[in-house]
């Protein structure tokens, strides 16, 4: 190794320990359920994405077995050139229809949606309003793009809109975009997106939003556009096919012509192997499910209160989260790796959420309950919340 390396990293690692920003790497042993297996000892899981349980479904499991029995483990190429399976046709044709839209696209991440679909659009010569509490992706595309990114204060409608109209005022943007998360997944709150198009209206705004905490959650299930009813206001709408739909990739749904567009200019598209054919099986079957009944939505819905009651209770600042998001907001960064690390050791897995991911000073435990919790075991996780609270001073 590069000298001038290894004092980079060492110097750095050693930092980030002192100052309790180090995170230590899990490895699960089995099934991301609602309990895992971490080091040989089962642990109530809290910190796992799965929000409706579909990820360890029979269904989405004999769905992906069938498919890798008809087309194999992989794709084979990319989308462009023989890579694009009758499967992946008819999963964007199920995810248009679910979100609303005339059509939609599928990439291999969430992550990479947001690199793709912004930088796909815009350039140089334009800028975007973006909310300053937008997830890691989508300040990566933006930078990707080149655009004047203009951060305007967390859902500041005020702010927002002083600064549309400067931006439109000075003349020096040929496009704008104003880009929002629909969940912000740190907090749980939900984005003001009524407010948001009335003012794209104003100025001329294209509007994007990430709805990957929202998809399966919010709206019957189907997002935060749908929960207000914005389907045709909407032009962008990114989401996840990891989280609560339980496999992995993402999408982009939206107009036809947008979606032919983003076909032939966003690289993560043209230049990545196409998602593999078990996955996108897999993924179709969550959506059906998803549009047969709200019953698993429901469920999540009725665990997150029931969680949220559990630990306010208690007296754990939980925030203002509205979704089953539940923060319990610490503050200090090594005294939220300590209460992360009493819990694990107690037999809940939550995990400490520090800077970079929050803002310093801002530490939390963010808890995640989905449908597949029972009853019993929010309550043997509140039990120990309490234990661990009490032992550390927290409540």
């Amino acid at each position: 190794m590069a000298k001038v390396l290894e004092s980079f990293l060492d110097e750095n690692l050693n930092s980030l320990r002192v100052q309790g920003l180090y995170n230590e790497i899990d490895v699960v042993e089995g099934a991301n359920g609602p309990t895992i297996q971490i080091n040989g000892k089962d642990l109530i899981n809290l910190s796992s994405n799965n929000y409706l349980g579909l990820a360890t479904n029979n269904l989405l499991k004999q769905a992906a077995k069938n498919a890798i029995d008809k087309y194999g483990v992989g794709a084979g190429a990319v989308r462009t050139i023989n890579g694009t399976l009758d499967l992946h046709i008819a999963l964007e044709e199920k995810l248009a229809e679910f979100k609303g839209t005339e059509a939609a696209i599928s990439y291999q991440s969430g992550f990479n949606c947001n690199m793709a679909a912004i930088s796909a659009v815009m350039d140089k010569d334009d800028a975007i309003l973006s909310d300053q509490l937008n997830h890691a992706s989508i300040i990566d595309g933006c930078r990707l793009s080149k655009a004047k990114i203009i951060a305007y204060n967390h859902s500041d409608m005020d702010d927002l809109r002083e600064k549309a109209k400067a931006a439109k005022e000075s003349g020096l943007y040929k496009k704008m975009m104003v880009i929002t998360d629909g969940v912000f997944s740190m907090d749980g709150d939900i984005a003001k997106l009524p407010e948001i198009v009335q003012i794209a209206k104003q100025f001329d705004l294209i509007t994007y939003v990430d709805n990957a905490h929202g998809s399966g959650v919010t709206g019957t299930g189907k997002g935060t556009v749908k929960q207000f009813g914005l389907e045709k206001e909407i032009d962008f709408q990114i989401g996840t096919l990891s989280k609560a739909v339980g496999v992995v990739g993402g999408y982009v749904a939206g107009k036809k012509k947008l979606i032919d567009w983003l076909k032939v200019r966003s690289r993560p598209f043209l230049f990545s192997t196409a998602v593999t054919p078990g996955d996108v099986a897999a993924i179709t079957k969550a959506i059906e499910i998803m549009e047969r009944s709200s019953e698993l939505v429901d469920q999540l819905w009725e665990n997150g209160r029931y969680l949220k009651e559990g630990l306010k209770k208690l007296g754990f600042n939980i925030g203002a989260s509205e979704t089953p998001i539940t923060p319990c907001i610490i503050g200090d960064e090594k005294l939220t790796q300590l209460f992360s690390n009493r819990l694990i050791q107690e037999g809940v897995y939550a995990k400490g959420i520090v800077f970079p991911t929050v803002p310093k000073g801002t530490g939390r435990i963010r808890n995640m309950p989905t449908a597949a919790h029972t009853r019993e075991m929010l309550d043997k996780a509140v039990g120990i919340y309490k234990k661990v609270g009490e032992e550390l001073g927290v409540i």
